[in-house]
């Protein structure tokens, strides 16, 4: 039963990554039928992040205290009609309104992580959490490949109303096969739900200490640096590049392969050699250099070659940084501190697309690639003026 239990939120969080992946390459194609500009198309890409920042903790509280079942329905029924609203949509406010209505109610990643931490103990958990971290790799491999097929000739709300169809399919599957995970007693009472509200002060406090709050504001840079590479590549292929949909798609799979190649195969051997810091700052003035290449990269094929040591350099920071983040606190404060790290990658998801697409607009199709490479160089020198994670026992106190 446990494991069909898993198998069912396995197919949740896949699915939502795969609609996720369908409607993404043709978002800029989209918004240019109502003359929206790149800044435009930036906002557009953001509200998602900017919604689902401040829906996905109401839900994930929302879960502690009404169980994970009913929120989690309710968070897969939002988007569906997010789909549905995106593939009808013939104004641009409606387009804004699909993303936000998708972000504010789909954070059923954050209800499925709850979900699992029932079912799991401690020397299952990573496991389980595992199961979450191949749906959403293989749902964005395959999702923009599939959103560009589907999006040839121009059809831009087939791919929503497919990733509708998926949805709806998920809806069924949920409600058919997957019980409530939370026992009664175990539900948080009303007070107590809002004290686990993560304060400016718990923010405030990781930031001063002299080894976390170095690698929170890293996990926040490089959040933006990402958010904005992966803001305006639809834009770029389509204005820089001249890619239709369909073969922008196919691109987005190739540097989501690269990544999940890297978190699969090479992060183990290189942790293995060397040490988590040397790691970081070496990926980072990779993905530094290459973000400049990208910026300037002439042709289809010189990008194609440039993206693979930037994807690989994203692969390896993606899955190191965070747990260099955990190394740096108690084991009793683990979860506190990813929470932080989970609400500013939030925001930077939000802030990037938009400035991106500014960028874009205003500068040139260059500027988005220079300005997430100068973040990375900060990033590069601020963790070389950080103590080093590896100087401390991992049971032993930080500061």
């Amino acid at each position: 039963m446990q494991k069909h239990r898993l198998l069912t939120i396995f197919a949740v969080v896949f699915v939502n990554m795969l609609g996720f992946g369908l409607i993404l390459p043709l978002l800029p194609f989209y918004a240019e039928r109502f003359d929206a500009s790149s800044t435009v198309v930036g906002l557009l890409v953001a509200s998602y992040a900017a919604a689902q920042m401040i829906g996905a903790p109401l839900l994930g509280r929302a879960s502690d205290r009404y169980g994970r079942r009913p929120i989690l329905l309710f968070s897969i029924a939002g988007s569906l009609a997010g789909f549905v609203m995106l593939g009808a949509a013939n104004t641009l406010w409606l387009l804004f309104a699909s993303r936000i209505l998708d972000g504010l109610t789909g954070g059923n990643i954050t209800v499925a992580r709850a979900y699992i931490t029932d079912l799991t103990d401690e020397k299952s958990r990573a496991r389980g959490m595992g199961l979450i971290g191949a749906a959403f790799g293989l749902g964005f491999i395959i999702g923009p490949a599939a959103g560009g097929l589907l999006s040839a000739g121009e059809r831009y709300a087939l791919p929503a109303y497919v990733a509708a169809l998926l949805t709806a399919l998920n809806l069924a599957a949920a409600y058919l096969w997957l019980p409530e995970s939370l026992p009664t007693d175990r539900r948080t009472q009303p007070a107590a739900a809002r004290s686990t509200v993560l304060s400016l002060h718990a923010l405030q406090d990781m930031l001063s200490r002299p080894k976390v709050g170095p690698l929170l504001e890293s996990v926040f840079v490089f959040g933006l640096a990402l958010a904005t590479f992966e803001g305006v590549f639809s834009l770029y292929a389509q204005k820089h590049l001249a890619l239709e949909s369909d073969q922008t798609g196919y691109m987005l799979a190739y540097v989501g392969l690269l990544m999940a190649l890297v978190q699969g195969v090479a992060i183990g051997r290189l942790a293995a050699r060397y040490d988590e810091d040397r790691v970081l700052r070496g990926a980072a003035i990779i993905m530094a250099v290459f973000l400049v290449a990208w910026a300037y990269a002439p042709n289809v094929w010189i990008t194609l070659l440039v993206l693979a040591p930037l994807s690989l350099s994203i692969g390896v920071l993606s899955a190191t940084i965070h747990t260099v983040v955990t190394k740096a606190v108690h084991v009793d404060e683990v979860g506190s501190v990813l929470g932080l790290s989970t609400s500013l990658t939030s925001l930077a998801r939000a802030l990037g697309p938009a400035t991106g697409g500014a960028l874009f607009d205003v500068v040139g199709v260059w500027a988005p690639g220079v300005f997430a490479a100068a973040l990375m160089l900060w990033l590069v020198w601020r963790l070389s003026r950080a103590p080093s994670v590896m100087s401390r026992s991992p049971l032993s106190h930080v500061e």
